[in-house]
């Protein structure tokens, strides 16, 4: 049976792949983005897109409304500003704050009401390994440790409604968010995995769409690691 499904950031680089995915399937995919410039799937008929930033965390109830009920909610938005803790200009932190963690968790808020309704959904946030080590951009590692907590919370309160939700925690993934990293951290983390290379953005995004359609009820409030290794430090 087809699914509707919210994708953020669905278009370009973990969530344009996550899209293709639903798409492929036959799903109806919703996706929010700030722009949709180049955008492969601008006009396909399975494909709705809403220009939207997600920073403004108070317009999400209107965008709620706007979108109505979702079996699939996949949090895929975020950012990374690569800032020294010591000059972190208060609109940056706000900014991602609010993309990587305070969105998501209102969009978890908003779109619950109507899968506990149904007594059905499926939720998948996309972490970062950055939240379980820590990271040089440490807002971006709060932001990544918080909603590795929230999707364990929300497992909690949500399982009787049966709804089912996880995370993934990739490390390095090519990805335009790749540009933000210095040189020598990116050398670094090449040191550290098995493969002498970075993720590419469809292993990530096959990793989601079976946590958002396959995988047992039984894998709920978990995380799995993208990372083909671990990074020490």
């Amino acid at each position: 049976m087809s699914k509707r499904v919210l994708i953020t950031g669905g278009n370009k680089g973990i969530g344009l792949e996550t899209t293709r995915l639903f798409v492929e399937n036959n799903d109806h995919v919703i996706v929010v983005a700030r722009d949709f410039k180049n955008f492969e799937f601008e006009g396909h008929p399975n494909v709705t897109t809403i220009p939207y930033d997600l920073c403004d965390v108070k317009g999400l109830s209107k965008l709620a409304a706007e979108v109505g009920d979702i079996d699939v909610l996949i949090n895929n938005a975020g950012m990374m500003n690569s800032l020294p803790y010591t000059n972190y200009p208060e609109d940056k932190f706000h900014a991602l704050m609010n993309l990587n963690l305070y969105a998501p968790i209102e969009l978890i808020n908003l779109f619950s009401e109507g899968m506990i309704k149904k007594g059905a959904g499926r939720i998948v946030n996309t972490a970062s390994v950055a939240g379980q080590i820590g990271h040089p951009d440490i807002w971006y590692g709060v932001s990544k440790a918080g909603i590795l907590n929230a999707t364990k919370s929300y497992a909690k309160l949500f399982a009787p409604h049966g709804i089912v939700i996880n995370a993934v925690a990739p490390g390095p993934v090519e990805t335009d968010m790749l540009n933000v990293i210095p040189e020598a951290r990116k050398q670094f983390m090449l040191g550290n995995v098995y493969l002498d290379r970075f993720a590419k953005a469809d292993e990530v995004a096959k990793t989601i769409y079976w946590l958002a359609t396959d995988c047992p009820e039984y894998i709920n409030g978990t995380c799995i690691d993208v990372n083909n290794g671990s990074f020490p430090r």
